[in-house]
């Protein structure tokens, strides 16, 4: 639509690690599907280190509406989702992981969920009954069984906290940014934790697209990342639980340092 409604100002954040052949690709498609909805926007892409030509090509491509942040060591998807949302002008922030794996025509469908049921934050699931998922059996037995332990951990019902697609209005963020630490397998579901343990409670899953074959699970890879979820969902858990660090007050922190006195990554922005 070309008639763009003030009401609403959406901020799209793009993780990128290790894209170089598909970024250019992939931001496009997400360009034109935003350019089509009703709000004004932002797409705003953070380099989560940088490795390969992503950032090179990003620039070369000279996208309309596109910003670029990064920084030079890699420091996990879920620290770069972070720093895309400070950085966020919408009242409307959401994210979506590059890599063409999630369609991003899924963007709409999560922004109709979000008017519709007045919601705190919209969820794209792959377990949602509309969802067109293409994955293998050993992903979805992975999923299920995750779920099954996320809601005997925290209460969560959502069924996939796991997809990289989500929504969040600004007050939402705005509360939690300061509580998060996760940086990099499960900063998805610290998200909703904290979201929910500070009465956000209007969390709704919405159907996507997903095209994802899982590999081989004897490979180094997969194998750490199973074991870095696991371990990542216990130390939410522990934080929650027994630190009670989610309920302490917020923490003013000077800009550009870290709690240990040195230069947080944040410092190494560029544009």
């Amino acid at each position: 639509m070309k008639n763009k409604n003030s009401q609403h100002y959406l901020s799209v954040i793009v993780p990128v690690f290790q894209q170089e052949k598909t970024i250019v690709k992939n931001l496009i498609q997400i360009k034109n599907v935003v350019g089509s909805i009703r709000y004004p926007y932002e797409i705003i892409v953070v380099i989560d280190g940088i490795t390969d030509k992503s950032l090179k090509k990003i620039k070369q491509a000279n996208i309309p509406q596109l910003k670029t942040l990064g920084y030079m060591k890699n420091q996990g998807k879920s620290h770069a989702i972070r720093l895309g949302m400070k950085k966020a002008k919408g009242d409307y922030v959401m994210f979506i992981d590059s890599g063409m794996e999630i369609d991003p025509n899924g963007i709409s469908m999560l922004l109709e969920h979000m008017e519709w049921y007045k919601a705190d934050i919209i969820v794209g699931s792959k377990r949602h009954p509309a969802s067109f998922v293409d994955y293998s059996l050993l992903r979805k037995i992975l999923s299920i069984g995750y779920y099954f332990f996320v809601k005997l951990l925290f209460g969560i019902k959502v069924r996939d906290t796991q997809a990289g697609i989500k929504i969040f209005r600004k007050k939402v963020l705005e509360a939690i940014l300061p509580k998060l630490m996760e940086k990099k397998f499960a900063g998805d579901l610290e998200m909703l934790v904290v979201a929910r343990s500070l009465g956000f409670t209007r969390i709704y899953e919405a159907p996507i697209k997903l095209n994802y074959h899982f590999g081989s699970i004897t490979s180094a890879a997969t194998l750490s990342s199973i074991y870095g979820i696991f371990v990542d969902t216990l130390a939410i858990f522990y934080r929650k639980n027994i630190l009670r660090h989610y309920e302490k007050p917020q923490v003013v922190r000077h800009s550009g340092k870290s709690r240990r006195g040195g230069t947080r990554p944040e410092s190494l922005l560029f544009l």
